[in-house]
């Protein structure tokens, strides 16, 4: 429009819009952006939890293991296995009682005595009601995580029937050999560490990875033990 074209002073040329039509579209976009922060501070800190617990919490473990590496020093010099306790004397919870190697899957942990959730946060456990290697007779149990705290157990599931596992004890060396691998459902599972009239093992951890609704089970048994 030129200048000439103007409207005369004075003239109406047409509603504007009204003012509170603006203040509407303000108040409704506040709300969604809250929300869109909302959303975007929990993802964080949804992120920032799943890593701790797939990595953070394993730094605690590290720690834990360099100091039970310390306590299992002495291991290379065992003592002899008629200096081995009774059956009936436990050893003390989350203190060092083996050294677990299962080389198919490059697996080097400190066991503890004690599979409660501090015992499994220095890595793997010893179910205290079940049998020790230098006993003789009976199975050992051992438990471990499979995703969190150094995961000792992430890879489990590709230990083979015929692979050897190592228990450095301060009473020698215990070898067995893996006689099965196999799932079963959570509610249960316990059976699998009943006792056994023959020396044998059993490791057990969660399963799938990242899941709990199952458990993964290797049975092994005694091969090689310290002459008495």
């Amino acid at each position: 429009m030129s200048v000439t074209d103007a409207p005369p002073a004075g003239v109406e040329t047409g509603p504007s819009p009204p003012e509170h039509s603006s203040a509407r579209r303000r108040d409704w976009h506040r709300p969604v952006r809250w929300f869109g922060l909302a959303c975007l501070m929990g993802a964080a800190f949804l992120t920032g939890y799943v890593s701790w617990l797939l990595w953070g919490t394993g730094l605690e473990t590290t720690r834990a293991q360099d100091r039970l590496r310390e306590q299992v020093g002495g291991f290379s010099q065992p003592r002899p296995v008629s200096e081995a306790p009774d059956p009936h004397v436990k050893v003390p919870l989350g203190t060092a009682y083996a050294v677990l190697r299962v080389p198919s899957i490059d697996l080097d942990f400190v066991v503890v005595q004690g599979t409660d959730h501090d015992s499994l946060k220095m890595g793997a456990g010893h179910y205290p009601d079940t049998a020790n290697p230098w006993d003789g007779t009976g199975r050992v149990g051992i438990a471990g995580h499979r995703t969190t705290y150094l995961a000792p157990f992430f890879n489990l599931d590709d230990v083979a029937v015929g692979d050897t596992i190592d228990l450095l004890t301060e009473f020698g060396t215990y070898t067995y050999e893996v006689t099965d691998n196999f799932v079963v459902p959570e509610e249960g599972s316990g059976v699998v560490l009943e006792q056994t009239v023959r020396p044998t093992l059993v490791l057990t951890t969660c399963n799938p990875k990242y899941g709990s609704s199952q458990r993964l089970i290797v049975e092994a048994r005694l091969v090689s033990a310290p002459s008495a």
